[in-house]
């Protein structure tokens, strides 16, 4: 397990396209940024990770409410499935029952969606507008494992507040901070050499 800080994308950003298979449905999902009124909040996680693991409850909880509420809400495991078994998509779809996701988890086989994302850690959050404009990069909040500081997502539902009421992004962003998204081999790119 290596620490890694996300890559704080620049603010205003556009969200990518793709599809992607959800182990949950057995479909694919397909994400066209075009219009919506409230706005979309992509994660990237994984079903091993301890600092995922570690707040995962609460970021469901969460989650599950901002979604009730209108924001689209996008998981996305991208690790190499090969070397860590543990986020293979039929571990995806237990972990996403048994945290009562409402919203989908997708399998990021080619770990293309990572790239274009430049995600470097689980979890990475970009929380975007309703023009799909970056509009947070940041952490959930200041718990780590280990770090006695108590879960509560004050600083993505702060961000998340702020996009449900119309007013400018946070002026303080902290990175995320989780373990290394797990590339497949020969596939890390350029950007996250720069963050180790």
């Amino acid at each position: 397990m290596v620490a890694t800080p996300s890559t704080m994308v620049p603010l205003g950003t556009k969200a990518h396209p793709f599809s992607l298979p959800d182990p949950k449905t057995g479909k694919n999902f397909k994400f066209i940024p075009t219009c919506t009124q409230t706005g979309c909040l992509i994660v990237f996680i994984c079903n091993h990770c301890p600092y995922v693991l570690h707040l995962l409850p609460v970021l469901a909880r969460l989650c599950n409410k901002w979604q009730e509420n209108g924001l689209q809400v996008i998981f996305i495991s991208s690790n190499d499935i090969d070397n860590y078994p543990a986020d293979s998509p039929k571990l995806m779809q237990q972990l996403a029952e048994e945290n009562k996701f409402s919203f989908p988890y997708l399998y990021d086989e080619d770990q293309s969606v990572a790239f274009a994302y430049r995600a470097a850690c689980t979890p990475d959050f970009f929380l975007y507008d309703s023009e799909y404009s970056l509009f947070y990069r940041g952490q959930f909040d200041g718990s780590r494992p280990g770090n006695e500081q108590e879960i509560n997502g004050n600083n993505l539902a702060s961000a998340v507040d702020r996009l449900f009421l119309k007013l400018p992004a946070p002026e303080v962003q902290l990175p995320s901070l989780g373990c290394n998204l797990k590339w497949k081999k020969g596939n890390e790119p350029d950007y996250f050499d720069s963050i180790k």
